[in-house]
């Protein structure tokens, strides 16, 4: 019997599970972005395997992967690629030479390292999926994903990116620490890969094959059939709209928010639930769905007031209070 294409993706989860422990709910958002079409941030301290998510992600799905490395130094040019001049028997003329950007996964590491125009080079990418050098436009391939991490803002050396340009991811996801009945497994797995490490050819022929992009793309054309109620609608705007007039609801939020969610909050909210509904196996969006990934959906879009960050009140408790005062219709 052919597989279809959750089948698919439940598989090409859990093959990625295998090789990253303690982190599914990582894992999950990763492949909710790239099923609804949409770009991660993703948060977390060093070494939370936020980087060899994507990898793993790649290594089991048929698509290429670019890590670009955020310094201070770096150039838009290094992101988007340049007119490169070539001469030959006698002649001249410029060339494109694509950048990074132009793969299917791209790894922006430690975006927050960055200066400005850079980052903003990335996200107009993101946004129009694609670049234009020297008044032409060249597209980005149909399969892209951006996923930037950042380490979290107290530490030094980091260029904050602007609430406009974070409205533009997707999701924001949070990484911490894995459980510590994982830490050993963890330690047990790396130790396993590295005693098993064989980079000859007869070795990489009896690798399995990896899940081709269409089974991405059928995944997407079934999630758009995914149903939402009048009810369920309703319900995800009450959430934005809580957001934006926090007085209707609570003293204390209009206290906490400072701007509430763009449309952007409400699109997304759409099509993670849609396709966190798909993924458990429903043809319906229940409202547990978008609570379900409310979280990362709002969290970088709601901007903090400065007493509620004087208070220590993080977005996720902020979140936590939308979700508990507006009723589900």
């Amino acid at each position: 019997m052919a597989q279809t294409a959750r089948d698919s993706v439940l598989n090409l989860q859990a093959l990625v599970e295998k090789t990253i422990l303690g982190q599914d709910a990582m894992i999950e958002r990763l492949l909710i972005g790239l099923l609804a079409n949409g770009n991660l941030l993703v948060e977390g301290l060093p070494g939370l395997a936020k980087t060899r998510a994507i990898k793993k992600l790649s290594k089991f799905l048929d698509a290429g992967l670019s890590r670009i490395q955020f310094t201070p130094d770096l150039l838009p040019s290094d992101i988007t690629g340049s007119e490169i001049y070539y001469a030959s028997d006698g002649k001249g003329e410029f060339r494109f030479q694509p950048g990074p950007v132009f793969n299917n996964l791209v790894l922006a590491d430690e975006i927050n390292r960055a200066p400005a125009k850079v980052q903003a080079a990335l996200l107009e990418a993101m946004e129009e999926r694609q670049v234009t050098v020297a008044g032409k436009t060249h597209a980005l391939p149909r399969l892209f994903l951006v996923m930037a991490t950042q380490n979290p803002i107290e530490q030094e050396g980091t260029y904050p990116l602007p609430e406009a340009q974070m409205d533009r991811f997707l999701m924001h996801v949070y990484v911490d620490y894995p459980v510590e009945k994982s830490e050993r497994d963890i330690m047990l797995l790396v130790r396993s890969e590295e005693g098993a490490k064989d980079d000859s050819p007869s070795a990489a022929s009896t690798q399995d094959p990896r899940i081709p992009q269409d089974v991405i793309f059928a995944a997407q054309q079934e999630i758009h059939t995914i149903t939402m109620t009048d009810a369920v609608e309703q319900y995800i705007v009450a959430l934005i709209q809580a957001t934006r007039y926090p007085e209707r609801y609570d003293k204390d939020l209009r206290k906490w928010i400072q701007i509430g969610a763009s449309p952007r909050g409400t699109i997304g909210l759409d099509k993670c639930s849609r396709t966190y509904a798909w993924l458990k196996g429903r043809d319906y969006v229940r409202p547990d769905d978008v609570q379900a990934i409310a979280h990362d959906v709002l969290r970088h879009r709601i901007l903090v007031s400065y007493d509620a960050q004087a208070e220590g009140i993080k977005p996720d408790k902020i979140i936590n209070r939308i979700i508990e005062l507006v009723a589900v219709a």
